[in-house]
């Protein structure tokens, strides 16, 4: 449904920028469209922001810095205390903005809000992050100490697909830190975000503390040339996140990219394949595949993938693709019609690799035409020199490659270009021993297809699914968005004046 009118614009709703603590009202035609994918039509306009908006954004930003770096530890931490409450308060609402932008199932955008107010509950603790070692007599009446000290007004660039969870994997570490946050969400799930924002102002945040500026290109070129902001952190594709980050590195600042993924699973022959089919196809398919943490191939050892083919089968048929809402709903439409053209495009490019494709998706039709609707698909017999093994769909599509030997299957992971996460299922304790400390993949899952970690540790990839020295969130988190100081001082005994001497100070 387009809109090309200013007066049938002027009719829905119109998000705005937040910055300084409120909404920045913006004109019809300076916004684009937010669709809802499960029935295709235009809900609502988003602005299209870019070097005004990031120039606001950062002068509030800088503005609030000084006093926010100077609040007490207990009464930020307080803050963070009312904002989790409120963020947990609201949690079902939050979840129905997610639903009703992206696609995903209510449940599953549930869980996605409580699992981002997990990192909240980490940030509440900020006095304790946040303390430094101190050694005294390190040399005669000499002591030394360290202090973490907050960067200033610094970034977060966040997907479409986990419009509270990133984000709330970002912002709140940053905030907690000290330093004052410019957010650019994703524009095609923008309402949960400026919810975010909102309940950050009702907890007490100061006005220019968060501030959320949309926009596409132009909003990230201004963000990451911009001189005022000291470190960003990007969660996205490769592509962007490359530039992101050598572009952001050269002007000098801080920069981590957290980018795509191709995850696979290894299965052994002495799994529980009931449990590795239900794993399987809850991890390929759940939110439409639209995960950098799903897992969407199987390596399977031995004779393990004629065993599983039938009983991922099985439980494919009983799928309930639906509108995320509609209770029972397994599975939601693609986000956005454009990407579930891709995906379409890539089962074309699995078919004439010559993987088998078993399961054709693109034959469902969904329960409304208009929406963005896309089946599952199962490919069989994938191998390493195909594509859709190589490359992240980001779909509903799935592949079982098969392999001898565990040091096969092993290998084929540590072969590939990227590295989020893997699992092993297995019932031998030795082997799955063997796996964690042979596999090159730093989020690694034990019978568990999802492997992402709690919200009080850290996450990120590695290869080309991470650019950046430092993961993000837990003790990581502190350290990417403080500079850590190492202090040493001596102060005279009272009245004492001692001979003046060029030596370099030493330990005695």
């Amino acid at each position: 449904m387009a809109i090309d009118s200013p007066n049938e614009a002027a009719t829905l709703p119109i998000l705005s920028h937040y910055i300084n603590g409120t909404r920045v009202e913006v004109l019809p035609e300076q916004t684009g469209p937010v669709y809802n994918p499960a029935t295709g039509q235009v809900i609502a306009r988003v602005p299209r922001g870019g070097q005004a908006e990031v120039d606001a954004a950062v002068a509030a930003a800088g503005a609030a810095f000084p006093a926010w770096r100077d609040m007490p530890l207990i009464a930020r931490s307080n803050i963070f205390f009312a904002f989790r409450g409120l963020m947990h308060e609201h949690r079902e609402e939050l979840a129905r903005l997610i639903t009703r932008d992206h696609g995903k199932t209510f449940p599953d955008a549930l869980a996605e809000v409580l699992r981002g107010i997990e990192t909240i509950d980490f940030a509440c603790g900020l006095p304790v992050h946040l303390s430094g070692m101190n050694t005294p007599n390190v040399s005669t009446k000499v002591d030394t100490y360290t202090m973490r000290a907050p960067l200033g007004v610094v970034a977060a660039i966040t997907p479409f697909n986990f419009p509270v969870m990133v984000p709330t994997w970002i912002y709140p570490m940053a905030l907690m830190a000290g330093n004052t946050v410019i957010l650019k969400p994703s524009s095609h799930t923008p309402g949960a975000t400026q919810l975010q924002a909102e309940l950050w102002t009702r907890a007490g945040g100061p006005d220019g503390t968060l501030n959320i500026v949309y926009g596409g290109k132009e909003a990230v070129r201004a963000i990451v040339e911009h001189p005022g902001i000291r470190a960003i952190q990007f969660v996205g594709s490769t592509a962007v996140g490359r530039y992101v980050f050598e572009e952001g590195t050269r002007r000098g600042k801080r920069v981590g990219s957290y980018t795509s993924a191709k995850n696979a699973m290894l299965v052994l022959p002495d799994a529980d394949l009931d449990m590795v089919a239900d794993a399987a196809v809850a991890a390929g398919f759940g939110s439409a595949g639209e995960r950098c943490m799903a897992q969407t191939l199987l390596i399977a050892v031995g004779d393990t993938g004629g065993q599983l083919r039938p009983r991922i089968l099985d439980r494919i048929a009983r799928l309930k693709i639906a509108d995320g809402m509609e209770p029972g709903a397994d599975m939601g439409p693609i986000y956005s019609r454009e990407h579930r053209e891709s995906v379409i495009d890539w089962i074309g490019v699995g078919e004439s690799e010559g993987a088998e494709l078993v399961v054709d998706g693109r034959a469902f039709e969904g329960p409304n035409p208009d929406g963005f609707f896309l089946g599952v698909s199962l490919f069989d017999n994938v191998t390493p020199e195909m594509r859709i093994f190589r490359e992240e769909i980001f779909g509903p599509v799935f592949g079982i490659v098969h392999a001898k030997t565990f040091e096969e299957g092993v290998a084929l992971i540590n072969g590939h270009r990227y590295a989020n996460g893997t699992a092993v299922f297995t019932k031998d304790g030795g082997a799955a021993r063997r796996f964690k400390l042979e596999v090159d993949v730093p989020m690694i899952g034990v019978n568990v297809p999802i492997p992402v970690p709690a919200g009080f540790m850290s996450f990120s990839g590695s290869k080309d699914s991470s650019i950046g020295d430092l993961p993000m969130r837990g003790e990581d988190g502190v350290r990417f968005w403080t500079q850590q100081k190492m202090v040493t001082e001596r102060w005279p005994e009272p009245g004492r004046q001692g001979p003046l001497s060029l030596v370099f100070p030493g330990n005695s």
